[in-house]
């Protein structure tokens, strides 16, 4: 995706869809000019930035809708363009007959992500800021939100660019070393570029460490409903999502396939995936179910494995959670059907860690979402916390990590400055890529694509 910022691009900000408003959206330098074409009321080119007017929409002589429209003159905007925001009724057609007026006047579809990337290269914000606005607009919950917002507001960002500063002050030091190479001179104290490297190290593991955290928050948590067919597994969803989401049946084998839903505990959003019950079967499509459930297991971050209390012995549980454990994914152990066990099963089964519910009666439910929450443990978010919750940037740390260990092993192998620069050059890039100070279009045709339309 490239970016023509001499074109003005249009799109609809607001979702799809019908609404009591809708917003379209214009940003380039023609925006106000190509708006006030269509535009009846005063001359939009004449008024100041940040103002409001109503008029009406039209193409052709032909009356669209009644509008308000915003205008912002650059600098003062999102994108730092001039720009404008259409405020028009929220009918789909009006929507759809307003921006082809519009195109038909010289305005372009914007691409995914568009309006944030001109903000981008504009300056208005950096690369890691941009990616928060993405992070804001699909925050589910209130960590999500502070997280982003904490981001989007530079946090993140100048731990960064202080850490990178840092290092480019002996960076510096050491190609000017180079430069004098023949006269064996030595500008950057080695004994402190150790004490700097093992100080950004310090840092950037903090920061790494946190992203276990950062994950959950942003992305939920994805947990595996898992065990033999009739375990109960299909009741237990359709319990904490107090909805008929699954067909329940006393039919084995009814789940074919995996069923998803999202609730939030304590904060915290937690992804329930119902499987196919795990057995041997002839029947071929549900041997493709038991062979996705053993997938989604091994990809999930959290497995609840349901257990038939009425007809389970506690040498098939111990050999089920034999095979759980070498899985090596945290796992939940339940029994379930407790109105139905036989007590000296239940006995046997106090030393290992099980808990106990029927879902069918929501009995112990609650007991066992206080478990969850227990095994996820999320902190709340608060403003100004910096926490990793992007993958690249998780990724590129630790790239950043390993390239400052080269230059530690280096500096203890006794190795030149040429090989040293090299190692710090590679650390600087990936910092740099974090908050786009070094970017390539690849990378931000990634990036930004995968933002809505509008944004």
């Amino acid at each position: 995706m490239s970016v023509h910022t001499e074109d003005t691009i249009v799109a609809l900000a607001t979702a799809q869809g019908i609404a009591a408003i809708a917003v379209i959206r214009l940003s380039g330098e023609d925006s106000i000019r190509i708006t006030q074409q269509c535009f009846r009321g005063k001359d939009l080119e004449a008024q100041a930035s940040h103002t409001l007017h109503f008029g009406t929409m039209v193409d052709d002589g032909r009356t669209i809708d009644e509008v308000l429209v915003a205008v912002f003159r650059a600098p003062n905007s999102f994108t730092k363009e001039n720009a404008v925001e259409i405020s028009c009724h929220g009918s789909p057609f009006i929507v759809k007959e307003i921006i082809k007026t519009l195109l038909k006047h010289g305005a372009r579809l914007a691409e995914p992500g568009e309006f944030t990337k001109r903000a981008f290269f504009h300056g208005r914000f950096d690369l890691a800021q941009a990616e928060a606005v993405a992070d804001l607009i699909h925050a589910e919950t209130d960590n999500a939100r502070q997280a982003a917002l904490n981001q989007m507001r530079g946090g993140f960002s100048k731990e960064i660019d202080h850490l990178r500063e840092e290092l480019i002050h002996f960076a510096s030091l050491i190609e000017l070393e180079l430069d004098f190479g023949e006269e064996d001179v030595e500008f950057a104290q080695r004994d402190d570029l150790r004490k700097l490297i093992l100080k950004i190290q310090t840092v950037l593991r903090a920061l790494i460490d946190s992203f276990d955290q950062g994950n959950v928050i942003k992305n939920g948590v994805p947990t595996v409903i898992a065990g033999k067919p009739n375990a109960g597994k299909s009741t237990l969803l359709n319990t904490l999502l107090n909805e008929d989401k699954a067909i329940v049946s006393d039919i084995p084998g009814t789940t074919r396939d995996a069923i998803e839903d999202e609730i939030i505990l304590g904060g915290i959003n937690f992804r329930f995936i119902d499987t196919a019950g795990l057995r041997d079967t002839s029947d071929v499509i549900e041997a493709i179910g038991v062979e996705r459930t053993k997938e989604r297991m091994k990809k999930a971050s959290l497995i609840i494995y349901l257990f038939d209390l009425a007809n389970t012995t506690l040498e098939e549980i111990e050999t089920q959670r034999k095979e759980l454990i070498t899985l090596g994914i945290p796992f939940i152990s339940v029994g379930n059907k407790l109105d139905k066990a036989e007590p000296s099963l239940l006995s046997k089964l106090q030393d290992h860690d099980f808990t106990f519910i029927s879902a069918s009666d929501k009995t112990n439910v609650g007991v066992l979402k206080e478990k969850l929450l227990a095994r996820v443990q999320v902190k709340e978010v608060k403003t100004g916390d910096v926490m990793v919750t992007n993958l690249r940037h998780y990724q590129n740390l630790l790239q950043t990590y390993d390239a400052l260990a080269r230059v530690l092993d280096g500096m203890s192998g006794g190795i030149t400055g040429d090989f040293l620069a090299m190692d710090i050059r590679q650390a600087l890039h990936y910092l740099g890529e974090i908050t786009g100070t070094i970017t390539t279009d690849d990378l931000l045709d990634n990036i930004f694509s995968k933002f809505c339309i509008g944004k």
